[in-house]
């Protein structure tokens, strides 16, 4: 009796997913768990484990296909099993049964030839950009089919510029330029973010803040916190001065709808975590107006240290309310950061910097000091919040971080 290996619920709220890398092929024998294949959801990687021991019959999805929770990946079974017609059906892109004869319009069809063999849509889109000829070849997936990253690999050997530029380039492109395909993170992160500036009308307002005693706090507590396994960052400074202006000022703590504005029960802070030159991602601390210090430190350095490791789970990158972006991290001193969509508003810190301020004692006397400074930018969605709130937002923010004990 065949096994479906369906797409499983990886997260409440997660409706849908794309298969991103098969560890195993048709015809490759499997164990109960062993893991079968990667899909990705919000920029997270998952495995997911065979459901039973036999044989893989089908794949049904192919890689770069979206499939909706519940849908049909693949049937195991055993020698001589077949499975039926229904279950082999294959997925379009959208995530729906596709005819045969009418493959997803945005890629090419995945093809079989005496010469080739079976090319799927992803394979077949990656010879198409780069004008790879895959005939006569054979790669190292079942009885030589040419996979994924076979046609990425051949493609780097050869150093492989796309046989049709893009049609937006004309013009502009020149004898030695090179195509980097975008990643399926690159094209998730363009399309979140032009939808974000499309439905937001953003504001920038910005604060400067003095650092003097947080950064005398983390000077005196960070072997402590070390003692726990905790690294103290300044970024947990922040994620907790976020928390307490978010508590003071609840409507930055919102999304709009067409029926008013939400205010959300919980604080839930999304930090922007940089994965290198494939974008970044942002995990979320949940209920962070309820954590101490050392918990929000350590729940900022288990996030990040497993985002770049990529072992976060799809419920780790839901849920934000608020996101804090660290653009400071990389030397930048001051930023206008887009919106997290469907929040209301994301803070950028910029690099801490002595700077040379003016002072005034009690008595009036005014004098320079060097401080430690960071520049704080506020963005909001000016739907929710006017200038006045916002800053008060902001105001509040800072004057957390500069009475800080």
């Amino acid at each position: 009796m065949t096994t479906k290996v369906l797409v499983p619920l990886l997260g409440e709220g997660v409706e849908e997913v794309t298969v991103t890398k098969w560890l195993k092929h048709e015809g490759d024998s499997i164990k109960e768990l062993e893991p079968l294949l990667e899909v990705n959801t919000d920029k997270v990687d998952t495995e997911i484990p065979a459901p039973a021991t036999g044989i893989i019959l089908k794949i049904v999805a192919a890689e770069g296909i979206a499939a909706r929770v519940g849908q049909i990946l693949a049937i195991i079974g055993q020698p001589g099993e077949s499975p039926s017609e229904a279950e082999t059906t294959p997925l379009s892109r959208s995530g729906k049964p596709a005819a045969p004869a009418q493959p997803a319009p945005s890629l090419p069809p995945a093809r079989r030839g005496k010469e080739t063999g079976f090319i799927s849509p992803v394979v077949a889109r990656i010879a198409a950009e780069h004008g790879l000829d895959l005939s006569g070849r054979r790669g190292t997936g079942l009885n030589g089919r040419i996979t994924r990253d076979d046609a990425l690999r051949l493609v780097e050997n050869a150093g492989l510029q796309p046989a049709k530029p893009d049609a937006s380039l004309a013009g502009t492109t020149n004898t030695g330029d090179r195509l980097i395909p975008h990643t399926l993170i690159r094209r998730q992160i363009a399309e979140h973010m032009l939808a974000s500036h499309k439905t937001s009308p953003h504001v920038l307002t910005v604060m400067d803040a003095d650092m003097s005693r947080v950064s005398a706090h983390r000077s005196e507590h960070r072997t402590a916190f070390e003692r726990e396994g905790v690294k103290l960052t300044f970024t947990a400074y922040f994620i907790s001065a976020i928390a307490a202006a978010l508590k003071t000022y609840p409507k930055t703590n919102s999304s709009w709808t067409e029926s008013g504005v939400l205010l959300h029960g919980s604080i839930n802070v999304g930090m922007a975590t940089s994965l290198g030159d494939e974008g970044l991602i942002v995990p979320v601390i949940k209920g962070a107006d309820r954590l101490s210090l050392l918990a929000v430190a350590r729940a900022v350095s288990d996030l990040a240290n497993r985002a770049r490791t990529r072992h976060l789970l799809p419920d780790e990158v839901r849920g934000g309310t608020f996101t804090l972006t660290n653009h400071g991290i990389g030397g930048s001193l001051l930023g206008m950061p887009i919106i997290n969509q469907p929040q209301c508003a994301i803070l950028g810190t910029g690099a801490i910097q002595k700077r040379v301020v003016a002072l005034t004692d009690p008595n009036g006397n005014d004098a320079f000091a060097v401080h430690p400074m960071v520049f704080l930018s506020l963005v909001f969605d000016h739907r929710i919040l006017d200038g006045a709130s916002a800053d008060a937002f902001l105001t509040k923010v800072k004057q957390t971080l500069e009475a800080w004990s």
